[in-house]
């Protein structure tokens, strides 16, 4: 539906850089420059909010990177919060890219902190409430599993690493199994599995994919494998994919493809010039027609 409404697919990707921050946010923490731990949270949340206000409208959705956030200490939760309410302030979905993975009381601990929160005796304590999470099935199925029951509770969705955008996925993703077919494609028939007990939105699972734009040659193998699975589609502009390629992708119907783009729209400005965020807007803009044109 949100798709629909706004006629894009773009995901925004929001990975702040302490070096890289735009101007406003060091101004806009002026006031706390002699604790250094709080003017980066607060240089953090200015430059997520001015990002996420002129990029908003492009855009279907907002994908946190928790690493970045979490390199704040002690204000790294509440900065999360703060970026990811905002972000649903300006109607966007929020994707908590965490990329966890691990057995599955310890999955169950991941799952409470980014989607559901957690019953304590004394109440409930809450999680991030992200409407979509990435996970690593790196473990197997019952690392994925309690994030799949979490996400479900609530009505949200999980997200599952099959091949991802980096150079280094060839070393093990795409390793040729003793019993046929590459390694990322193991994973990918794990996902489309576990999606027949959940339908979302526009017939689509609720268990969806990571797969990198940057190797387009796999797309249309793994639209094969997960025909109902929605792809989220990394590595768009920097990391040197191109919109153009990603057609297989949107088989399953406009819904089933969501580009994500990072430091292409947050550092426009330093190619095109101007106003970081006129340069941001235009540029969200930009990758926004060339995904809606390509699926339709």
């Amino acid at each position: 539906m949100r798709v629909a409404e706004r006629e894009s697919q773009l995901v925004l990707g929001i990975d702040p850089d302490l070096d890289s921050l735009w101007p406003q946010a060091s101004e806009a923490a002026a006031d706390a420059r002699d604790d250094p731990g709080a003017w980066a949270a607060a240089a953090v949340r200015a430059h997520c909010r001015a990002l996420i206000d002129a990029a908003a409208p492009a855009c279907v959705a907002a994908k946190l990177q928790l690493a970045r956030f979490e390199v704040l200490g002690a204000a790294a939760g509440a900065t999360l919060a703060a970026v990811a309410a905002h972000a649903r302030d300006r109607g966007l979905l929020v994707i908590a890219d965490g990329k966890r993975g691990d057995i599955d009381v310890s999955a169950r601990a991941y799952a409470h902190a980014l989607i559901d929160g957690l019953q304590t005796p004394v109440g409930m304590l809450e999680g991030l409430r992200a409407d979509l999470t990435t996970v690593n099935p790196f473990m197997g199925r019952d690392s994925i599993e309690p994030f799949v029951a979490a996400a479900r509770a609530v009505g949200a969705g999980v997200l599952v690493l099959v091949r991802t955008s980096n150079a280094g996925a060839r070393d093990v993703q795409d390793l040729e199994l003793a019993r046929g077919g590459a390694a990322w494609e193991s994973v990918a028939r794990i996902v489309a599995e576990l999606g027949l007990a959940g339908t979302g939105a526009e017939g689509l699972s609720d268990i969806g994919a990571v797969i990198g734009a940057t190797e387009p040659r796999h797309i249309a193998r793994a639209r094969e494998l997960m025909p109902r699975a929605p792809f989220l589609l990394p590595g768009v502009g920097a990391q040197g994919g191109r919109v153009e390629e990603l057609a297989p992708a949107f088989a399953a119907g406009r819904a089933s493809g969501l580009v994500t783009a990072s430091r292409s729209i947050a550092d426009a400005h330093l190619h095109a010039g101007g106003e970081p965020a006129a340069a941001a807007r235009a540029e969200a803009e930009r990758l926004r027609a060339a995904v809606w044109a390509l699926s339709g």
